[in-house]
């Protein structure tokens, strides 16, 4: 399958005509249109900006199907990510906060919680109403990654709302700043983003 081919195919599975994803991309719809036809090719920005809008990766778009099959030979998705809540109510309090979202679902009455966000589930379940799911005592050292636009107004809404211990800003390198925040059963949200003060916190 071609690259055009794939373009179109992911356009038209995410129910877009060609005006909607034109604008999506702010390019025009005849650009769209080459693109499909393979008149002519997105530039990169373009490429990682659908990726984004269609939930998969750039080797979706840019790989032959026979290379992407080589990079994923298991027909293994992501479903849910769980986090066993020993302090159930607390856990859903800090995830709203932390998402701005109030909580999806709640099933079986007080055993799991669920964040429906970006085509993905975070479900927390309550350790105290899942017998024979006990693990051991101590931290469980689950990392969740968040990305975020602003670092900084990320930061700061979060250490204003004060719901959990919280670190400076970390730079890695020039292109890679982050901050890790703990949950009530210190499973650490590392959250990503730009950063454009230049200064670590």
């Amino acid at each position: 399958m071609s690259i055009g081919t794939r373009i179109q195919q992911l356009r038209i599975d995410n129910g877009l005509t060609q005006e909607q994803l034109a604008g999506m991309l702010n390019v025009s719809r005849q650009s769209i249109s080459k693109w499909e036809m393979e008149q002519s090719l997105p530039e990169v920005d373009k490429i990682i900006l659908m990726s984004k809008l269609f939930g998969v990766g750039t080797n979706e778009i840019l790989l032959e199907e026979a290379d992407i099959k080589k990079l994923r030979p298991q027909d293994v998705h992501l479903g849910s990510v769980y986090l066993i809540a020993r302090d159930f109510e607390k856990s859903i309090s800090f995830y709203e906060k932390l998402l701005s979202m109030t909580v999806s679902t709640r099933n079986c009455g007080n055993k799991f919680a669920e964040f429906f966000f970006d085509n993905k589930c975070l479900a927390l379940m309550n350790e105290s109403n899942l017998p024979g799911h006990h693990y051991v005592d101590g931290d469980y050292k689950f990392v969740l990654n968040f990305w975020v636009e602003d670092l900084k107004r990320e930061y700061n809404r979060l250490r204003e709302l004060n719901i959990g211990q919280m670190t400076g800003i970390q730079k890695v390198h020039e292109a890679y700043y982050y901050f890790n925040i703990y949950d009530p059963d210190n499973n650490v949200c590392e959250i990503t983003g730009g950063y454009h003060d230049g200064k670590d916190e």
